[in-house]
């Protein structure tokens, strides 16, 4: 299985596009990309965690539905790697991978798969923003 040395390693070997990567805590990394994208990668075996907290959802009802409906849809057409799902009041990005088999090429796919979800949803996603 996969130690969190290993974890530390494989966000090592990403760090070469600009990447700054930061444990927070012990099994707890926040990865900051070149956009500024914070991805939370969290060692929590026997899964690691890959999390990104994309927006506050809109305080009205209609605006709510109608985002509820895109993210549904990019779950459905767009995404390879994880999903869109809600955290309190905030909109995150999220995979979970099992650690018993993982290899630095399924977490950087998942990684990357990621990081250009967010980076192509974004635009179609601001005007859901209100703060």
């Amino acid at each position: 299985m996969i130690t969190r040395e290993d974890i530390q390693s494989f966000l090592d070997r990403l760090d070469g596009g600009g990447l700054t990567v930061k444990e927070v805590e012990p099994n707890l990394w926040i990865a900051r990309t070149p956009d500024d994208a914070e991805v939370v990668v969290h060692y929590a075996p026997p899964v690691i965690i890959l999390r990104v907290r994309v927006m506050e959802l809109p305080a009205s009802e209609p605006r709510r539905g109608e985002l509820f409906r895109q993210l549904l849809e990019y779950n459905a057409r767009d995404l390879v790697h994880g999903s869109y799902g809600l955290e309190g009041d905030h909109v995150v990005l999220t995979d979970t991978l099992e650690l018993e088999n993982l290899d630095f090429s399924e977490f950087e796919a998942s990684f990357d798969s990621i990081t250009l979800a967010l980076a192509s949803h974004l635009t179609a996603l601001a005007p859901y923003r209100e703060r």
